[in-house]
């Protein structure tokens, strides 16, 4: 029995059909990649010895996929750069905008973020320790870990 694809698998689909048409190969390759990332999961779900075994795929488990891959991405231009590599960081630049234009529309805005944050400090009081948790888990797969931080450390000070 075939899984019900996610909104976001099936506009990666779409948009590499149009890829294929308009033959942009980076963005085929780059999209090509990030379905192949989330196969992986999945895959991997299948595995006794994986941490969540036997869960199914989510929305949020995707959108955790293409961060990942952004990560990686950003990572590996740093020492690019830092190799003098800039006909490789154009590259990871450019996979790193068309993976990125995919989490923008499922993305919190700071304001948002800063709402949820404000929330929780009146309900759980000013403790960093307290609140951050919380902030993470409600803004999972909507927000990035690092920018949660930032705000919950701005409000909790």
């Amino acid at each position: 029995m075939a899984r019900q694809e996610f909104p976001l698998e099936q506009q990666l689909r779409k948009d590499i059909q149009d890829a294929q048409r308009a033959r942009d190969q980076v963005k085929l390759d780059t999209l090509r990649m990030a379905l192949g990332a989330i196969h992986n999961l999945e895959v991997a779900r299948t595995d006794r010895k994986h941490s969540e075994y036997g869960q199914p795929l989510t929305e949020a488990d995707t959108l955790k996929v293409l961060e990942q891959e952004i990560k990686k991405r950003s990572q590996a231009i740093v020492l690019y750069k830092q190799g003098g590599r800039n006909d490789l960081v154009e590259k990871e630049q450019r996979e790193m905008d068309i993976l990125q234009s995919y989490l923008q529309s499922s993305q919190l805005s700071d304001e948002e973020v800063r709402a949820i944050v404000e929330r929780l400090v009146a309900e759980q009081g000013k403790e960093f320790r307290r609140v951050m948790p919380l902030a993470i888990k409600e803004t999972k797969g909507k927000a990035e870990g690092a920018r949660v931080q930032r705000i919950v450390k701005e409000l909790t000070q």
